[in-house]
């Protein structure tokens, strides 16, 4: 079952628990209609209503939790007024917590995105290579189901369970690309079903989207070249010039001024603080940049 971030309870007694905020839910779901889509992208089986209960739900645990924690320590400190001032921190913290469950669906939907993207040029190589070697359509759509490619493989499962059940594939292919987040499969598999219904030779369909793909990939890493650049120079700025001239000057302060052991070693811990701080967030930037076609690799 989807956990809902920063909930101090199981799932399962979230789920049942929130039931007694489902009537505020329904009031509130309005303000945040875009919650619904997003649920539905990221493929979390909640309806708005559900997942607002839960996260009332979750908010009033860890309200109370965080507050009485805030409360005993500043009453251990001899802090005047150490409740009121725990209920004020409490539901600021709370109300930023509230803020981020909220929007966590389309952080997980962005990460959907990628993992699709990633796995769908090595899945449409797939599909073209059974379809060369004379293999059916549908037969190759439940191949890939059973497939390691990530969601790609969740998708084309549901896809497969749906035809099943007696669906035409064209309708069934048509309605999963119109809830999908990723605009690269969302096109590709319009272009499979439109290829379908004009009896189009699927072979010829699925090459010409690789090569489609292909082109954006190219594009894709060009655009990724050129934004590294300025990282780089960012990176060699922060974590290796201003570091090494900073470490020169402090020596040649220390070497005038006799500054306090401690002072000295605390200032030099902070530097390097500094400096692996921003080696992470060069790290993540990269990461973050990386195009999606690229592949896991």
């Amino acid at each position: 079952m989807f956990k809902i971030p920063y909930s101090l309870l199981p799932p399962k007694s979230l789920r049942k628990n929130s039931a007694v905020f489902l009537g505020v839910a329904e009031n509130i779901s309005s303000m945040f209609k875009f919650l619904d889509i997003n649920l539905k992208q990221a493929d979390i089986d909640l309806s708005t209503k559900e997942y607002l209960s839960m996260c009332l739900m979750a908010c009033l645990v860890f309200f109370i939790f965080i507050g009485s924690l805030l409360s005993f320590i500043l009453y251990l400190a001899s802090v005047n007024n150490p409740f009121l001032f725990s209920i004020v921190v409490s539901l600021f913290v709370t109300f930023t917590i509230f803020l981020q469950q909220i929007s966590y669906p389309k952080i997980f939907v962005s990460k959907r995105v990628k993992n699709i993207e990633r796995n769908l040029l090595g899945a449409l190589q797939n599909i073209l290579i059974q379809l060369n070697s004379g293999i059916p359509l549908f037969n190759i759509l439940v191949n890939i189901s059973k497939g390691n490619y990530g969601e790609i493989s969740k998708e084309f499962s549901r896809l497969v369970k749906d035809i099943n059940t007696g669906r035409p594939q064209i309708e069934a292919l048509e309605e999963m690309a119109a809830i999908n987040p990723s605009l690269f499969f969302r096109r590709t598999i319009w272009q499979i079903a439109n290829g379908m219904k004009s009896g189009a030779d699927m072979s010829s369909v699925i090459q010409e989207i690789i090569n489609l793909l292909s082109e954006e990939q190219i594009l894709q890493i060009q655009k990724y070249g050129s934004q590294l650049n300025p990282l780089a120079m960012f990176y060699m700025l922060m974590v290796v010039i201003a570091p090494s001239l900073g470490i020169t000057f402090l020596v040649m302060i220390v070497s005038f001024i006799a500054l306090p052991e401690g002072i000295v070693k605390l200032v030099f811990w902070g530097l390097y603080s500094i400096v692996v701080f921003f080696q992470l967030m060069f790290a993540g930037l990269i990461k973050s940049k990386r195009p999606n076609l690229l592949g896991n690799k």
